[in-house]
């Protein structure tokens, strides 16, 4: 059995007698692998978002929360590198973080043949340059999830600082710059923070209960459109 076989069946292993452990013992016996071996793919597939911890004890072993895993998915080779290719696009957005975990999330629990085709296509799609070069910080990321008050040092379009407390509430993207759209309190209304000029960022425990309105925005309506998901 190939890695990539032995991962996916590590998932299916651990998922169906969840929430009981098993030892990397066991596990290596049940694979025909080294007990050093099954730690290394089990650390793997941890650092790939796969909810899987270690309960100590004589009894204990690896566990994996069935409740925050997917069943195996039916994806073909060609849709998950689909999704590998819009995820280069993401460079440099506030999700291409959580996009690529939830990629590794999806390859880990497609059918070993499945994985194995889709990694054997991957391997002859090539990019040149990344994604958008706009960098989004992490901190401004977390805090318009969490809907936290943020201080920033912006520079403006001349380079000069300033200090600016702003209740994040979106954002805005486009093919060159990703936005902070934020309410300004310095100013009392709403404005666009080209992410690449945030110098730095703060996260206060203030938290913001103002919500975005596309009216607040002085853009046409016809230009702007909202994320979907289907």
């Amino acid at each position: 059995m190939n890695r990539t076989d032995r991962l996916y069946a590590l998932v299916e292993e651990l998922r169906a007698v969840s929430p009981r452990p098993r030892s990397a013992r066991w596990l290596a016996a049940r694979f025909e692998v080294s007990s050093r071996t099954i730690e290394r793919d089990l650390g793997a597939l941890q650092e790939a978002g796969v909810p899987i911890w270690a309960e100590p004890g004589r009894t204990g072993g690896y566990v994996l929360d069935r409740a925050r895993t997917l069943p195996p998915v039916n994806l073909t080779a060609a849709e998950a590198v689909a999704m590998a290719v819009a995820l280069h696009r993401l460079a440099g957005t506030p999700f291409a973080g959580p996009g690529a975990t939830a990629l590794r999330k999806l390859v880990a629990v497609l059918p070993a043949a499945d994985a194995a085709e889709a990694h054997r296509l991957a391997g002859r799609v090539h990019l040149i340059g990344d994604g958008p070069a706009t960098p989004v910080p992490a901190t401004v990321a977390d805090a318009v999830a969490a809907r936290r008050v943020l201080r920033i040092r912006y520079a403006d379009c001349a380079g000069t600082d300033s200090i600016r407390a702003v209740e994040p509430l979106g954002y805005l993207g486009n093919s060159r710059h990703w936005y902070l759209l934020a309410w300004c309190r310095m100013r009392d209304e709403l404005r666009c923070f080209r992410t690449d000029r945030i110098r730095s960022v703060q996260a206060l425990p203030d938290v913001v209960v103002r919500e975005f309105r596309p009216t607040d925005l002085d853009i046409p309506h016809e230009r702007v459109r909202p994320l979907s998901l289907v």
